[in-house]
């Protein structure tokens, strides 16, 4: 497949923009063809107005027809073998072996939704028949289900190219709840969005989906903002840095017909090592703990950017020469680099450096870094909760077990928080884990949190600022409920009702009836 650096609008193709953009390797510096164009406002209308028209047919697909899209998708995903391979690898500077866990995951989760809406019981319907008979009043029939909300934008993320971007776990959430998507490409990997994006264009045609059910744009801000306040679109979905989330979060509630915007916007994601475990497994969890800062380059949005200790010189020992030893890499943007260089600065004014790895060649190249703080230190500076977007990560060392619940009480909103320590030792922190489940979406025990597992139970959300809404998870099948709303039904004729609704049950799902699951 051929490069053209164009629009995605519905089925055609569109280049009208004057504003050319075009893809760098992060670590060489060399420009990678084609030229792309920044989408025209009327290249948008095009999109939306498409996507508006799609979504009346679109939402009446049963799943099954749904389903068989999302899986054609993750098939021409996968049919771009190693042209999607290594031009990921060109624009990001990320080895193959990463692009194609990457390419595996968004197969996967395309799988995923599509097995949930084949089997069809997500929709959560729920039946209560009419009573004509009771006393003193009669009940009518009421039934209810989740609907689709209409046309979805989505915000492609620098960090993930292809988990969290064209074909990502927001588009296919969206799609699969029966949602047109109009998808903003993110500048960092335009020809791997291009790819991606033609794969879903050709899934969608092969499939009999309508014209318009996927759109992708290249935008500057004026236009991406424009996306969010446009009045066909009903949601967004968006991950990325908290400045750009909430001005997009601030925007569509400003809309005259405000809409929900789920925005992930980053995390420190606090590790907290109870005392009898840190003495016991010192060495192996200062060798985890460097290579989970370290994992991705620190770009993953679960990076462990603070870890919280009592007092041990030992363990600060072996963790100092464990981050020597490490290596750093090349981060995927110059302006990433650059942010990742200015908050380790700031966060340097206030801390300790505990020990710095070695720095990586290449133009976006970056060093590990380890800081330290007390807890007196730490507690005066909440600006040290914030994120650091990279391969750093800060050690905060107190000295009784209220100053770690003391920590834990004034966090902000984290997408996790982890807690090492035996079965005792959780037991005597008990209060711990009561405050830190009211902090984050996820909690760990035993473990460290970079590494998302794709599956029906995972939350991949938390308490703002992680996330704009903590009923919500990004990551998993419950992320699909974000694209719909709740439809009450009474007294509906049976014939016209959906099938999810029937009462002979067409589709053989599990339904709520008078307050008993049944199939």
């Amino acid at each position: 497949m051929d490069l053209q650096g164009v629009n995605i609008i519905g089925f055609g193709t569109s280049s009208e923009g004057t504003v050319a953009l075009q893809a760098v390797n992060p670590v060489t510096g060399d420009t990678l063809g084609p030229l792309f164009y920044n989408a025209t406002k009327e290249e948008l209308e095009s999109a939306t107005d498409l996507a508006e028209e799609a979504f009346l047919i679109y939402r009446k697909k049963s799943g099954k027809e749904k389903a068989a899209f999302l899986k054609k998708i993750a098939e021409e995903i996968e049919a771009l073998d190693d042209q999607l391979i290594e031009r990921y690898s060109a624009e990001t500077g990320l080895p193959a072996g990463r692009a194609q866990g990457e390419r595996g995951r968004t197969c996967g989760q395309l799988r995923l939704f599509a097995s949930l809406i084949e089997e069809g019981s997500w929709v959560n319907a729920k039946i209560d028949p009419a009573m004509p008979d009771r006393q003193p009043l009669p009940r009518v029939d009421i039934r209810s289900m989740e609907r689709p909300l209409g046309p979805v934008a989505v915000f492609g993320a620098s960090n993930f190219p292809l988990a969290f971007s064209v074909a990502g776990g927001d588009t296919a959430s969206a799609l699969a709840a029966g949602c047109p998507v109009v998808f903003k490409a993110h500048p960092a990997h335009l020809g791997t969005s291009e790819l991606v994006g033609k794969a879903i264009q050709k899934a969608a045609k092969e499939t009999g989906m309508p014209n318009g059910v996927f759109s992708m744009i290249h935008a500057d801000a004026d236009i991406s903002q424009a996306l969010v306040m446009d009045p066909k679109i009903t949601a967004v979905g968006f991950t990325g840095s908290y400045k750009v989330g909430k001005l997009l979060f601030d925007k569509a509630a400003a809309r005259p017909k405000p809409i929900p915007v789920y925005s992930e916007m980053g995390s420190t994601n606090p590790v907290f090592i109870l005392p009898k475990t840190l003495e016991a497994q010192a060495e192996n969890l200062a060798e985890s703990y460097v290579n989970s800062v370290n994992m991705g380059v620190g770009q993953f949005c679960t990076n462990p950017g603070i870890m919280l200790i009592q007092k041990n010189q030992t363990f600060l020992e072996i963790l100092e020469k464990k981050a020597k030893a490490s290596a750093g890499g090349n981060m995927l943007t110059p302006g990433i680099r650059d942010a990742y260089i200015g908050g380790v600065e700031n966060a340097k004014k206030y801390t300790k450096v505990i020990a710095v790895g070695t720095k990586a060649e290449g133009l976006t190249g970056v060093e590990p870094t380890i800081l330290y703080a007390d807890y007196q230190t730490f507690k005066d500076n909440p600006h040290l909760d914030e994120e650091v977007f990279g391969p750093t990560s800060l050690v905060v060392e107190g000295n009784s077990k209220e100053e770690y619940l003391e920590i834990a009480r004034n966090l902000s909103g984290h997408l996790t928080a982890t807690v090492h320590g035996t079965e005792e030792e959780l037991i005597e922190y008990a209060e711990l884990l009561e405050i830190l489940e009211q902090k984050v979406g996820r909690l760990i025990i035993n473990g460290f949190p970079t590494g998302v597992e794709v599956c029906h139970a995972m939350v991949h959300g938390g308490p703002f600022p992680a996330t704009t809404d903590s009923r919500s998870t990004s990551v998993g099948t419950g992320a699909i409920t974000r694209f719909t709303r709740p439809i009450c039904y009474q007294n509906l004729p049976d014939s016209l009702l959906p099938d999810e609704l029937k009462t002979n049950n067409p589709l053989g799902i599990w339904r709520l009836i008078d307050g008993e699951m049944k199939q």
